[in-house]
C-alpha cells in the first residue's frame, strides 16, 4: 500500500511548505484540493514538482465535466514533465452542492456523466498524440501535435470516483487505472469488507494489472500503532492506496494549520497486509 496526504487549504505558500513536509517525512503522494476559485491547483502542483523529487502528485479531485479536457491534459502533463513522470489525473462528474460557485455549467448528473466519459477519452488521445477527437459534447482537431507537451510515463493513471455498485460507474471505473470509491449501501457507510467485495468484482470484471484503489480517512498523528491498525484492514481488503484526508471547512486559522502540518510530520500510518 502507498500512502497520500490530501493537503486540505491554506495559501499557496502554506501548501508547497506542507507537501515539502510530507516528502521528507516519507508519505508517498501528495494531493491537492481543485476547486472552481481560490488557490489553483495545477499551478500548485507545478510548484511542488520542483520541490519534490520522490512522492506522487495530483488533485482530489479534478470535476472535468467543468473543465475543457484539452486544457487539463496540458495541465497534467507539464506537471508530469516537471515532476519526472510522477503526475496521477483524479476525475469526477463533480459535487453539485449548496457552496458550489454558481458559473453556468452543466449540473445535470446525466449531462456530467456523459461529459466525463468523453473527457476521460479525449484526454487519452491527445497523451497519445492523436490529432482529432469527435464526440457529443467534445470536438477537438489540430493539424500537428505537440511532441513538446507529451507526457513522461507512456501512461499517465486516471482515477476515477466510481458508486459501489453501480454497473455504469463500474464500467467507466474499468476504461480507467483506478477508483476512488463511494459506497452506495443501505443505511451506513462502506468498510473494508465492501472494499473486499469491489476489488473481487474488479478483479472478475478485467480489471487491469496494477489497478489501484483507493482508501481514505483520518489517523492520528500521536498514536503509530492506532493509525496502522485502522489502516490495516484497508490493505488487507485489496487497496492499494491510503489518503490521509480532512474534509471538513478549510479553516486556514494557526491552529488549523499547526494539526495539519503535526500529522505530515508523524509520517504515514504504515499498515500490514494480512492475507
Amino acid at each position: 500500500m502507498r500512502y497520500g496526504a490530501v493537503l486540505p487549504g491554506g495559501t499557496a505558500t502554506e501548501q508547497l511548505d506542507h507537501a515539502v513536509l510530507a516528502e521528507q517525512a516519507g508519505w508517498d503522494g501528495v494531493f491537492v484540493c481543485e476547486t472552481s476559485n481560490g488557490v489553483d491547483a495545477w499551478s500548485l502542483l507545478a510548484a511542488i514538482a520542483a520541490r519534490t523529487t520522490r512522492v506522487w502528485l495530483g488533485t482530489m479531485l479534478t470535476p472535468l465535466p467543468w473543465r475543457r479536457p484539452w486544457k487539463v491534459a496540458s495541465q497534467v502533463a507539464t506537471v508530469d514533465q516537471l515532476s519526472g513522470g510522477r503526475a496521477i489525473l483524479a476525475v469526477g462528474v463533480g459535487a453539485v452542492e449548496a457552496g458550489l460557485s454558481d458559473t453556468g455549467e452543466v449540473t445535470e448528473l446525466r449531462g456530467r456523466a456523459e461529459r466525463l466519459d468523453e473527457g476521460i477519452d479525449l484526454i487519452r488521445a491527445l497523451w497519445e498524440g492523436r490529432t482529432e477527437y469527435q464526440g457529443r459534447h467534445y470536438s477537438y482537431r489540430t493539424g500537428q501535435p505537440d511532441a513538446a507537451a507529451r507526457p513522461v510515463q507512456e501512461r499517465i493513471p486516471v482515477w476515477v470516483v466510481g458508486v459501489w455498485p453501480r454497473p455504469r460507474s463500474m464500467r467507466r471505473a474499468l476504461r480507467c487505472d483506478g477508483i476512488i470509491p463511494q459506497y452506495q449501501l443501505e443505511g451506513r457507510d462502506g468498510g473494508p469488507e465492501d472494499a473486499r467485495a469491489l476489488r473481487a468484482w474488479l478483479a472478475g470484471h478485467g480489471a487491469a494489472p496494477g489497478f489501484d484503489m483507493v482508501a481514505e480517512g483520518e489517523t492520528p498523528p500521536d498514536d503509530p500503532a492506532e493509525a496502522a491498525a485502522a489502516v490495516a484492514p484497508w490493505a488487507d481488503a485489496g487497496c492499494t492506496w491510503w489518503l490521509e484526508t480532512r474534509w471538513e471547512m478549510p479553516d486556514d486559522s494557526g491552529d488549523r494549520m499547526g494539526g495539519i502540518r503535526e500529522r505530515l510530520a508523524a509520517g504515514p500510518p504504515s499498515a500490514v497486509v494480512t492475507a
